[in-house]
């Protein structure tokens, strides 16, 4: 994993737009992000099994696999939004980009390759995209029933439960 602030200049969304500052992995910590690496699948279930997670599911997302909705699909990935439930995932080939919101609302780019995975807060804002090799393939890890619902973000999330918690649980307060 590397993670860094997002350069926000125009381009492809699936290049690393790496601005050369880097981020820390206790910078990260502060955000409500967890990183680890597992080479062994038995990791992964361990900490699935310590943190009460009973589902997973495999996507992967590449053109050969998605076909004709694969454009379309990444760019939807990439809308900001949130979830209600913890977010986990296992980078089981591949790779991709996470950016998540820090507490300034600027954007932090986590590049997660093979063997990484993260675990992002209920609440967090964040997007998803793969990388110019256009291939993911990820394990996603759930408490109950698989539920990826995202709440794009708006008036409406920002009065979110789970949002006001995690605001709370980080400290601090959405930017204006």
């Amino acid at each position: 994993m590397k993670a860094y602030w997002f350069d926000n200049l125009p381009g492809d969304q699936r290049e690393p737009h790496n601005s050369g500052r880097d981020v820390s992995p206790e910078y990260l910590s502060n955000l409500g992000i967890l990183h680890f690496n597992y080479p062994n699948v038995s990791d992964v279930d361990a900490l699935a099994a310590s943190r009460d997670y009973k589902n997973r599911d495999e996507i992967t997302i590449s053109p050969k696999t998605m076909g004709d909705v694969y454009e379309e699909k990444v760019k939807m990935f990439f809308h900001e939004h949130l979830h209600e439930d913890e977010e986990i995932r296992y980078i089981l080939d591949g790779g991709g980009f996470f950016d998540v919101r820090s507490e300034g609302d600027d954007w932090v780019r986590i590049k997660l390759e093979k063997h990484d995975l993260m675990i992002m807060p209920a609440g967090i804002y964040h997007r998803f995209t793969t990388d110019t090799e256009n291939y993911t393939k990820a394990m996603r890890l759930f408490k109950d029933e698989p539920k990826w619902t995202p709440l794009t973000r708006g008036d409406e999330t920002e009065k979110n439960q789970y949002r006001m918690d995690y605001l709370k649980q980080r400290g601090g307060v959405a930017a204006a």
